[in-house]
């Protein structure tokens, strides 16, 4: 296998959703997940131009409830995901580009509940396949951020 064009990432990255107006959300790197998972409440199925497409609130800051983003994007379609706990459960999946770092690709994510997750996002084995390899030891290795450098990018 070569890894020479992988980047490093660490247990925790710093990610951006710019379709989704979501300019920092901080993911727990979890190569046991398949499928990516983005904090969703308010999950609304909508018709745009005869299209499935879904409308939900995500709450990109941990221990923060009163920064909330309007979200809405086109449907891919439904799966069965084992969440943290072993129960299945039908999930939603969207389709939309993520910004790691300097790089930006097409993700695949499952709206979920994740309320009483530490994490408001989990990045995905998918996600990271022939671009990343982990550092477990390590965080942020991608992007850095203050508390206050992020809360910064809600207010604007």
């Amino acid at each position: 296998m070569e890894i020479n064009n992988l980047k490093l990432i660490g247990s925790e990255e710093w990610c951006a959703f710019e379709q989704l107006n979501i300019p920092a959300i901080r993911a727990r790197v979890d190569s046991g997940a398949r499928t990516s998972s983005i904090q969703a409440k308010e999950i609304k199925l909508i018709k745009k131009n005869g299209e499935d497409w879904v409308s939900f609130t995500v709450c990109p800051l941990q221990k923060n409830t009163k920064v909330q983003v309007q979200c809405s994007a086109k449907v891919l379609g439904r799966r069965s995901i084992k969440g943290s706990f072993g129960i299945s459960e039908d999930r939603l999946i969207i389709k939309t580009p993520i910004t790691i770092g300097k790089d930006t690709f097409d993700v695949e994510l499952s709206l979920a509940n994740r309320n009483t997750m530490e994490f408001r996002m989990l990045l995905g084995r998918e996600a990271m396949t022939n671009r990343f390899i982990i550092n477990p030891a390590v965080k942020h290795l991608q992007k850095k951020y203050l508390r206050k450098e992020v809360t910064a990018l809600y207010k604007s």
